[in-house]
């Protein structure tokens, strides 16, 4: 049975370092409203408090059992386990926590762990951006379709998860998808995180403005300087989102050159992508220069921006041609484009990863009948 329109209830979480959203999903719907709480990421005793509490007020407001608790928990992690470790943005966790055992406990149902990136992607992929993708192609009349693709999530950290043909690549340590881990273009020496990120928005701003970074606004105001609906310093502003959009993209064309698919962008970031999905997508187009000075594509496939219209409509378009069989009166349609796109979460980031983490319980529930495998 496919997800949407199973009946079935998961209880969810997307946590975060600041804020914990609890939810349930039946059929890829959010069937409660969201409840939010914060993380107490310095306290322990609280922070696992919280948990019990929001998924005890969310079962408390649900019409029948649900079937299993599935969620998003930084790492790193033993996430088949349900065992969390040392985290940076939640610092109470350190030495080992074994927080899906102690939910199956608690609750006495089955639960499973994940990365955020991971679900936020497997989300979109399901009921979001790969949907939305393959239903504007079929409405052109284009016989392109997309089975694979990369979501990444932008915000107090830079998240990523992969999705082939339907399956959720996990890896043999559950380190799949670790795009913040990839070397920071503008700065070598760092990962790809520290020029990704909600703090790299607000340290280029800083740094181009002479304020220190605890004086420098939040992304969400130098994203309003950028667009000129906020008084500041509007050129570093704009400096700051493209510098963010040059670091994604060049992260993003590393992952595509293995994946060769979609990719869709979330987290609290995404909103600004006026400012910052044009030099992404830039800098994935940029050419490498060879040593006899010849400039070739980094990619096999060119990039486009589905957010902007024109784009998006070449996009569709293709290049689809009729081509003679050799030997033969025959014809066969033949498109010699090759092509991806990138674009702006469909579901938005909490509901995706709702979406991802009820999929993921499910499929794990039915390949697995009678156990808690995670």
């Amino acid at each position: 049975m496919k997800s949407g329109s199973d009946q079935r209830i998961v209880m969810t979480l997307d946590a975060g370092g600041t804020n914990f959203v609890f939810s349930a999903v039946k059929a890829n719907e959010e069937i409660v409203p969201q409840l939010t709480m914060p993380s107490h990421a310095h306290d322990l005793t609280q922070c696992l408090a919280t948990i019990v509490k929001g998924f005890s007020e969310i079962k408390s407001k649900l019409p029948y059992e649900p079937v299993a608790i599935s969620f998003a928990f930084p790492g790193p992690a033993d996430y088949p386990k349900g065992i969390i470790g040392d985290l940076g943005n939640l610092p109470a966790f350190r030495g080992g926590v074994a927080l899906g055992p102690m939910l199956e406990e608690r609750f006495k149902m089955p639960v499973f762990i994940n990365n955020d990136g991971d679900l936020f992607a497997y989300g979109e992929s399901i009921a979001g951006f790969l949907p939305y993708v393959n239903g504007l192609l079929e409405t052109a009349g284009s016989p392109k379709r997309y089975e694979n693709l990369v979501g990444l999530t932008l915000g107090t950290g830079f998240g990523g998860g992969i999705v082939s043909k339907g399956e959720l690549f996990l890896g043999d340590n559950s380190s799949a998808g670790e795009v913040w881990l990839l070397r920071n273009k503008l700065d070598p020496a760092m990962n790809a995180e520290e020029g990704a990120s909600i703090r790299a928005v607000q340290k280029t701003y800083a740094r181009a403005t002479g304020v220190s970074v605890e004086q420098a606004p939040s992304p969400k105001d130098i994203y309003e300087i950028g667009m000129g609906t906020q008084k500041g310093n509007k050129s570093a502003a704009i400096a700051a989102y493209h510098g963010m959009g040059e670091v994604v993209g060049d992260a993003l064309a590393n992952t595509l050159t293995l994946i060769d698919g979609l990719a869709v962008i979330g987290g609290g970031v995404a909103g600004a992508h006026s400012l910052f999905l044009t030099a992404l997508v830039g800098e994935m187009n940029a050419p490498y220069v060879f040593p006899d000075g010849q400039k070739r594509p980094r990619l096999v496939s060119k990039v486009y921006n589905l957010e902007d219209e024109r784009e998006r409509l070449e996009f569709l378009r293709g290049g689809k041609t009729t081509i003679r069989i050799p030997q033969s009166e025959r014809t066969i349609v033949y498109d010699p484009i090759r092509r991806t796109g990138v674009g702006i979460t469909r579901l938005g980031t909490s509901k995706a990863v709702s979406v991802g983490a009820y999929a993921f319980a499910l499929n794990a529930l039915d390949a697995h009948t009678g156990t808690h495998a995670r």
